[in-house]
This record gives structure tokens, C-alpha cells and sequence, in this order.
């Protein structure tokens, strides 16, 4: 475990950083805009099961092979802005689709799935994510102690359960914005646009952003 007064800081400076607005809230806000607030806090969850594989990259040393090396950086921040186009292309294009409150449990079930693992896709190809743990998460282990890839483990799973939480208030506050637009079809197709236009948007800066991010 890291020393307590440590994992005090980190979890104060996660808290800070997470509170700021950036690409995760961008991406939450524009699935929950799509999908409303089950299909917004899905791709939390997923996002933030894909942040823990990166945790876990980083702590064995992966990580810092893929932010030290062009490209293997660039390949992996054109991977996630390209699915990130994707979903936003995708969300425009089913704008009008209307969802049946009585489809059958499999097919509901189906859908969560996809949501979520499209959520993980997108968390596990955020190059901003890998670069932060690499360069934060050392900071804040005791190097002197043993099992410096647990106590890096233990920090990046106190983050990923602060976003969880901080992106999760967004997911419901936006999902509640769209359930009252729902009342009109032509809205909420207005409002699934928009959400699917932020996340082009977003995976358009991420694709065109320098290699440094």
C-alpha cells in the first residue's frame, strides 16, 4: 500500500483534476445526450474498466514503452479517436430511431453489453490517460518500499473510483436534460445529434492533437 499520506494527496489532486471538465466529460456528456442517463453511466462504467487495464499497464511497465514511443502513441491515439468518430457517426445516423420501453429483456441486455464495451473501447485507447499515469502515479509511490506495481494499482483504482463517481453525476445530469427533451421526437433527435457531434468532435482534436498530449 501507498504511505497515507500519499494516497491523501493523490486523491486530492485526482479530485482536482477529474472536477475540470475535459475529454472524459466531453464523452459522457455526448453518450448520455445519445443514449440517456443508463446508456451515459454504461459508458462510465466502461470507460473508467478500461482506465484500470491502463493502471495496470503502467504499473508493469508498459505503459511508459507506449507514451516514450511515436509510434505506438500515435497508433493508439488514432485507434481511439477514430472509434470516437465512430460512435459519434453513429449516434447521428440513429437520431430518430425510437426505443421501445416494452423490447424484450435479451435485446436490452444486448444493448447494455454493446454500450459498455464501446465505454471500455474508449477508455482503454485514451492516450491523455496513459500519459497521466505515467507521469503522476510514480510521484506518489514509495519507491523504497515493496510492491511498487500494487501501490500503483492502489492509486490508479482510488482514481478510476473518483471518476467513476464524478463522471457518473455528469452521465445523470445530462441523461435527466435529455429525458425532458424526449418529449418531443423532434428534440430528442435534435439533442442525439448534438451528443453525437460532440463525440466527432472530440475524436476529430484527439486524432489532429500533437503527439504530446
Amino acid at each position: 500500500m501507498p504511505p497515507s499520506h500519499s494516497l491523501l494527496a493523490f486523491a486530492l489532486a485526482s479530485l482536482l483534476l477529474i472536477l475540470i471538465p475535459g475529454p472524459s466529460v466531453l464523452f459522457v456528456i455526448g453518450r448520455s445526450l445519445a443514449l440517456g442517463r443508463r446508456g451515459g453511466l454504461l459508458s462510465v462504467l466502461g470507460n473508467e474498466l478500461g482506465a484500470l487495464v491502463l493502471v495496470a499497464a503502467v504499473a508493469f511497465g508498459v505503459g511508459s514503452i507506449v507514451a516514450e514511443s511515436i509510434l505506438l502513441f500515435s497508433a493508439v491515439k488514432l485507434v481511439g479517436g477514430a472509434y470516437l468518430v465512430y460512435l459519434g457517426v453513429q449516434a447521428i445516423r440513429h437520431r430518430r430511431v425510437v426505443v421501445d420501453d416494452g423490447d424484450e429483456p435479451r435485446r436490452r441486455d444486448s444493448s447494455s453489453w454493446r454500450v459498455l464495451r464501446q465505454g471500455f473501447v474508449v477508455g482503454v485507447t485514451n492516450p491523455k490517460t496513459v500519459v497521466f499515469f505515467v507521469a503522476v502515479l510514480p510521484q506518489f509511490v514509495d519507491v523504497h518500499a515493496s510492491d511498487v506495481p500494487l501501490q500503483m494499482m492502489v492509486l490508479g483504482a482510488v482514481f478510476t473510483v473518483i471518476a467513476l463517481v464524478c463522471d457518473g453525476a455528469w452521465a445523470l445530469l445530462a441523461g435527466t436534460a435529455r429525458h425532458w427533451f424526449a418529449r418531443s421526437p423532434r428534440r430528442l433527435a435534435a439533442v442525439r445529434a448534438t451528443g453525437g457531434g460532440m463525440m466527432i468532435g472530440l475524436g476529430g482534436t484527439l486524432v489532429l492533437a500533437g503527439n504530446k498530449l
